[in-house]
């Protein structure tokens, strides 16, 4: 298998019909072997009947469908993991990005890429989600070296060996680019047509950037400190700690020096507190390093499929 597509799709019966019959025009023409898998979300309306409709007259219409909504990430940690095809394209199932666009992804990363990002040059969407996705991709350009413009963009393309290293859940797969770089994979991008959404409402808007600044704060963490916690612990501990020192000497030399009183001093209880932070957050340091490099246990997935068809287990 050449290409495998993975759509994550909720609630969106009205566009299936449309991206199938546009994503499987421009697939054609690519002269590839290819799948198509539709993860269905749990949607509430029509959606995996529509898939279903595909797969009577297409095999390569591949269905995963969820027993609930459990949300983007986990739609497309699945579809990842179940597809086959040296080359990966996931792409929304809103019909917002261009299918035509997928050839001059797919050359753009024959230049020695392993992923390769659309950006949504010129947006078709509410103002309020453009806002909040500029601000949204500002806070990433400022927090990591990776200096692309469209990082929650999911049209993407990238190399059948960079899935395994993709840890998707909760909001991370906004993050995708970011974890990849991480791990030293070459990241490049190409600007792509976006359109208007015709059927269907967005599940996104600026209700979302307080959780995806929590989320970039996390994946910050997580790639820098993941291995060695203390680093970042022992760092503010020490601070802390060393803060306490100086000021405990100082009191030391009143009491001991000048002969004078300082049991009512408010520098005792902040030196006090000072080591105690200190203390607390090399220990939470220590046990955090115990905790990494113990053996880990199996993870379980974080969704549960109750269907599926043309999917190898």
């Amino acid at each position: 298998m050449e290409l495998s597509i993975v759509i994550p799709a909720y609630n969106e019966e009205k566009n299936i019909f449309l991206l199938y019959s546009n994503l499987s025009r421009v697939l054609k023409s690519l002269n590839k072997s290819y799948e198509i898998i539709f993860v269905d979300d749990g949607s509430s309306d029509n959606t995996l009947s529509e898939i279903k409709k595909l797969r009577k007259n297409d095999n390569k219409v591949k269905i995963i469908s969820f027993s609930k909504n459990f949300e983007k990430a986990c739609a497309l940690a699945a579809g990842l993991k179940a597809s086959s095809g040296n080359l990966i394209i996931t792409i929304d199932a809103d019909m917002q990005d261009n299918p035509q666009d997928i050839p001059k992804m797919l050359n753009k990363l024959e230049e020695g890429y392993d992923m390769i990002v659309g950006w949504k040059y010129s947006r078709k969407d509410p103002l309020h989600k453009v806002i909040a996705s500029k601000v949204f991709n500002l806070l990433i350009r400022r927090l990591n070296k990776l200096k692309i413009h469209d990082c929650d963009s999911n049209f993407r393309v990238m190399k059948r060996y960079v899935v395994p290293h993709l840890e998707i859940y909760s909001g991370m797969y906004r993050y995708i680019p970011i974890i990849a770089h991480q791990k030293g994979f070459k990241i490049g991008e190409t600007k792509v047509k976006h359109l208007q959404r015709k059927y269907g409402k967005s599940k996104y808007g600026i209700s979302r950037l307080p959780t995806g600044l929590f989320d970039l704060i996390s994946i910050k963490f997580l790639m820098e400190y993941n291995k060695k916690p203390l680093h970042f612990f022992g760092g503010i501990g020490s601070f802390f700690l060393l803060s306490g020192f100086l000021s405990g000497s100082y009191l030391l030399y009143i009491k001991f020096v000048l002969n004078q009183e300082i049991g009512q001093r408010p520098l005792l209880i902040l030196t006090i507190l000072l080591i105690f932070l200190g203390t607390q957050f090399v220990s939470t340091g220590l046990i955090g390093e115990m905790i990494t490099n113990s053996t880990q246990k199996k993870k379980t997935s974080d969704y549960v499929i109750k269907e599926s068809l043309g999917i190898k287990r």
